[in-house]
Order: C-alpha cells, then structure tokens, then sequence
C-alpha cells in the first residue's frame, strides 16, 4: 500500500467531496462532463463513514507549526522527514488520519492532519508518536472540527488520480 496515498491538500479534498456530494441528476455531454447525482441516503455508507443525519461527523484538526529544532544537519533532517512520512502512512492504514499535506511556501504554518477521532485527547495521543513532534522541529495545534464523513473515504479516492507515486 503506498504510504503517500492520502497526501494531499485540504481544498482537493473537500473538491472530491463537493464532487461525490449529492445533486440533481444531469446528462453527461461528453466523457470529461461530470455527471451529477440524484440525491440517495445511503445508510450502510453513513454508518460506516460515522455520519450524523446532516451527513456529518468530529474530527480532530492538527496544524502542523515550525517549533523550535529546525536546524539539523541535512541529513539528519531527511532521517526525520522519512520518519515523519512513515509515521504519517501507519496513522493513514490504522484509519486514524483522514488527511495530511504539507501548506506551500515556507511560512510557520506547515501543514494539517485531519485525523478520525473522537476527542483532542486521542488526536493527542496519535500526535506524540510523531518523530518530528516528539524532536521538536514540529508543534501541533489541535482543534475539534465538524465536517463531511464522506471525508473517511478521500483516501480511497485519491487513488483515482495518483499517476506517479512521491516515494
């Protein structure tokens, strides 16, 4: 399973979640035409994605921050960026991040988890067995968020449009 699967941005998941979301069905005018969806509750899907009657679910939003040990030698600092990466594909197959990438630029924000828990405490908890947290070249601010439960499934998606893996 390529570990870098769910690395993507916020704004092309929520893209493929507008996308999936439910609308009036139209008809597709050529094979690059999105075709639009009737609107169909689909409970086994709710359920398992953990969606409320709004289709809706809490998560646990992380914004990954410069913190205070940045200056490693090079490599030293690829040691750590792979570890980071591994830790990111474990959290990814145990189904407890939704969502990772980093944010363009180098600026203190670095990048967001969107991770499938419950509470702060459990996003907590996943946070410390990061590598770049636990070194301090990254702190993590967390937030509870509402969002979409069709969220759970932009994994699965993202596969659709990988053509070359980041490995």
């Amino acid at each position: 399973m390529n570990k870098y699967f769910f690395f993507t941005l916020l704004m092309g998941a929520l893209t493929l979640a507008a996308c999936s979301s439910t609308q009036e069905e139209k008809p597709a005018e050529d094979e690059n035409t999105l075709v639009e969806q009737t609107s169909v509750y689909d409970s086994i899907k709710a359920a398992k994605a953990g969606a409320d009657d709004y289709g809706m679910r809490p998560y646990v939003m992380a914004f990954l921050k410069k913190g205070p040990n940045r200056d490693l030698p090079e490599e030293e600092g690829q040691k750590l960026q792979a570890a980071h990466m591994e830790n990111i594909g474990r959290m990814a197959e145990e189904g407890k991040l939704v969502l990772a990438g980093p944010f363009m630029g180098e600026g203190e924000l670095r990048g967001i988890y969107i991770f499938k828990v419950e509470t702060v405490e459990e996003a907590k908890a996943l946070t410390n067995t990061d590598p770049a947290i636990q070194s301090g070249s990254l702190v993590m601010e967390l937030l509870p968020w509402y969002g979409s439960a069709s969220l759970v499934e932009i994994n699965e998606l993202h596969y659709h449009y990988v053509k070359e893996s980041m490995e």
